[in-house]
């Protein structure tokens, strides 16, 4: 009975160790960086997301509040959102990326999850900048962009290159 599951267990195995070795090395990057504030990687994202403020006419400053590991932004010269380490997206990333190597399919395993992680990126920068002009002009709806719409956008696209995955490149040869 066991034999039957095999190829599951193995699977799932493999997402496991994936998830559990990225999720610690994630961690030591954290503990590594506790000291000095927001971390190096959500840094990095703040001031892209400035920037791209910046681009649409959102005039907008970052305030590094060292002691509290969050950066403010100010857009318009009102306060509108705070960034801390869980909006870098590094634990949806790690869980694609999870996902994509449980099912390993050689090379374009490499070449699909960088692709991915290009566009999990560009979604996150978005989905800031998105809430940062929502906060600046209807302040109202928020909490709901914050709760539901944005997250319900960076989940999705995860879901949805999972789905591209497993239909045209991890189970193209079974289907065949």
């Amino acid at each position: 009975m066991l034999k039957d599951f095999k190829p599951v267990l193995g699977i799932l195995l493999r997402f496991i160790i994936i998830y559990l070795v990225l999720l610690f090395a994630y961690q030591f990057y954290l503990n590594a960086n506790k000291d000095s504030g927001l971390d190096p990687f959500s840094n990095v994202i703040a001031n892209q997301v400035n920037a791209i403020q910046h681009v649409l006419g959102y005039s907008s400053q970052l305030y590094n509040d060292v002691s509290n590991d969050q950066v403010w932004f100010y857009v318009k010269k009102q306060y509108v959102t705070r960034m801390v380490e869980g909006c870098n997206a590094i634990s949806v990333m790690i869980l694609f990326v999870s996902f994509v190597f449980a099912f390993y399919k050689g090379s374009k395993t490499f070449v699909f999850v960088l692709a991915g992680l290009g566009l999990l990126y560009i979604m996150n920068l978005l989905r800031i900048v998105g809430l940062n002009i929502v906060m600046a002009e209807h302040k109202e709806y928020g909490k709901m962009f914050h709760d539901f719409v944005f997250p319900a956008a960076i989940y999705g696209s995860v879901v949805l290159l999972w789905l591209i995955w497993i239909k045209f490149f991890a189970l193209k040869h079974e289907n065949s």
